[in-house]
């Protein structure tokens, strides 16, 4: 059962996260078929204040439906990929020149479908990492800006928005700027099976 925790408190955040170490070591992950694939790698870093996740702001580009978005580091799995996994870490090496070898890998989350409109579907699959020590970023033109954002404020209630896309309302959490850097969408419901895997509810849940 998902449990509530005091998301004021930094101690009871860093408790949570240690759980979700705990729990992804026996986390069966669904994982779904498809021929078009991509895959991601949501990375945190134990920071002195706390725990911290890095988030992607993608370059603007006509071509990419996903254009502008907040999202983890990532991409197409290519055919020259081992599997989803050697492509999340290749798509961040790329990205971000941030390579995850030394890495800990925490486990994997449930696979989701993407672009469910197509006639193949993409299924997207996320990678959990995490890093001892914060490591300087060398952005590519697909990123316009890497930021690390504390889980507390992951968290927070007050961050928790709802984000307009056309005529639809979605739920959103305010990561940076509130015009530029608000996590919607799949890397929303990436970060609610996240917290989901330790048993913390997100606040848009929790009320």
């Amino acid at each position: 059962m998902p449990v509530r925790v005091d998301l004021r408190d930094p101690v009871a955040v860093r408790v949570a996260i240690d759980d979700l170490r705990r729990a992804l070591a026996t986390h069966r992950p669904q994982v779904l078929a498809g021929r078009r694939r991509a895959a991601v790698a949501v990375v945190v870093h134990d920071a002195a204040s706390g725990p911290e996740m890095l988030f992607i702001e993608r370059a603007r580009h006509p071509a990419d439906p996903w254009s502008g978005h907040m999202a983890f580091p990532g991409g197409r799995v290519d055919p020259g990929d081992a599997d989803a996994r050697a492509a999340a870490e290749r798509e961040t090496r790329e990205e971000l020149g941030l390579s995850l070898e030394g890495a800990e890998n925490l486990g994997r989350l449930d696979d989701l479908h993407a672009g469910v409109r197509l006639v193949a579907p993409l299924v997207l699959s996320a990678f959990v990492y995490r890093l001892d020590r914060r490591v300087p970023l060398t952005p590519n033109h697909e990123v316009a800006e890497a930021l690390w954002v504390p889980v507390t404020a992951l968290l927070d209630p007050a961050r928790h928005v709802g984000y307009r896309r056309g005529l639809a309302k979605w739920p959103g959490v305010c990561v940076g700027n509130p015009d530029r850097h608000v996590v919607w969408g799949l890397t929303y419901r990436l970060l609610e099976g996240l917290f989901g895997v330790a048993g913390v509810l997100f606040p848009e849940r929790s009320r």
